[in-house]
């Protein structure tokens, strides 16, 4: 059984550890004749590349992505596509310290008692180094969802790191490009939130965030119910990013608190069909999306590799103190932002693939 594959129609299977020679992904049921070049894909690995700025690792990686097969004069041709991203700036050295300990808050005992095996390089195939590969193959998926359903668009962003949330009043869409941490507002708040992660890290500490992922223009009908609901995938694959803790779809926990009065979106018939007074459904009801906003938001835990020094034991079972030595992000959200928005394109484009191949088109028409 394959534990490192997602998807139905539109499978990626990542592979590749974080101090490996080379990581990638598999990407099977693409249909063919979508315009690929390696050129479309670099530009989500570039948004999620290491070493950009000081608020993220400063392991330096190019992240420079290579098409080996699926893809032939520029266009695919329906057959699996095979992602290289090859690894140039390891310093494994810096983990010869932790090969017979277990860090606090890492997946190394896990794995160990899982395996009896571990790579202690980096945390091998536990490490947030895995998600380059889901970046490259979320750039496939987003040009075959451009290619068959044009006006789509998937955007992420961070709405709250520690103490700090956005303030939704205020938010501005355009400025998720311009600064650091992918947040919807002005360059003054972006400055504030730099200069509390700086003092976390001058402290030798660590934050987590939330991250919300916003899906426009999907349409209505897709996904099924019970077990192939859109919002069951869309749960897993949120979940399955490194170090995500909790997933809401659209009001999520909150609505736990909201009567049924103010919870249900009333719905009205508009010049071009039904349209919602709200979204606290995030675009989906019974599993299958409204035709508004998809609305994903996800907990990221505060990174476990810090400077500070933290009580663990060795696999003899003697108690040791540990420093996390290496170059590490102080707040892993703002890298996994082009993250979730990859596993936002994968999870539509498959679910899309699926609608297309079980009704074609939606077929309970209104008005």
């Amino acid at each position: 059984m394959s534990m490192n594959s997602f998807g139905h129609l539109f499978r990626v299977t990542t592979w590749g550890e974080s101090h490996g020679p080379a990581l990638g992904a598999s990407v099977d049921g693409c249909p063919p004749g979508i315009p690929i070049t390696p050129k479309m894909l670099q530009h989500w690995l570039d948004k999620r590349r290491p070493g950009q700025n000081k608020n993220t690792t400063q392991r330096k990686e190019p992240d420079v992505v290579k098409i080996l097969s699926g893809v032939f004069d520029g266009q695919t041709t329906g057959t699996p596509i095979q992602l290289m991203i090859e690894n140039t700036d390891q310093r494994s050295r810096d983990y010869g310290d932790i090969s017979e300990t277990f860090r606090p808050g890492h997946a190394d005992i896990t794995y160990w008692q899982k395996y009896g095996i571990r790579d202690y390089r980096g945390g091998g195939r536990s490490s947030a180094r895995e998600t380059a590969a889901r970046v490259a193959a979320g750039g496939v998926a987003r040009e075959v969802i451009n290619a068959i359903l044009p006006g789509v668009e998937i955007k992420g962003y961070m709405t709250a790191m520690g103490d700090l949330d956005i303030d939704r009043a205020e938010f501005e869409w355009d400025a998720i490009d311009h600064n650091d941490f992918w947040i919807p507002q002005s360059h003054e708040v972006a400055q504030k939130w730099e200069k509390y992660l700086q003092s976390l890290r001058k402290a030798h500490d660590s934050v987590g965030a939330v991250v919300e992922v916003v899906a426009r223009g999907v349409p209505a009908g897709l996904g099924a119910p019970i077990y192939g609901k859109l919002d069951t995938d869309l749960a897993a694959a949120m979940m399955s990013i490194n170090a995500v803790k909790a997933v809401e779809i659209g009001e999520g926990m909150a609505s736990a608190r909201l009567k049924g009065t103010q919870n249900a979106d009333e719905i009205f018939m508009g010049d071009s069909g039904p349209e919602y007074s709200s979204n606290h459904a995030g675009g989906i009801l019974g599993g299958i999306s409204t035709g508004q906003d998809l609305v994903v938001r996800f907990a990221v835990k505060p990174t476990s590799s810090i400077l500070s020094p933290r009580k663990s034991i060795r696999k003899d079972g003697t108690p040791i103190e540990v420093i996390t030595k290496g170059r590490h992000d102080p707040c892993v959200g703002i890298r996994a932002v082009p993250v979730g928005e990859a596993m936002m394109a994968c999870v539509v484009l498959d679910h899309l693939l699926l609608h297309r191949g079980q009704v074609g088109e939606n077929q309970g028409k209104i008005g």
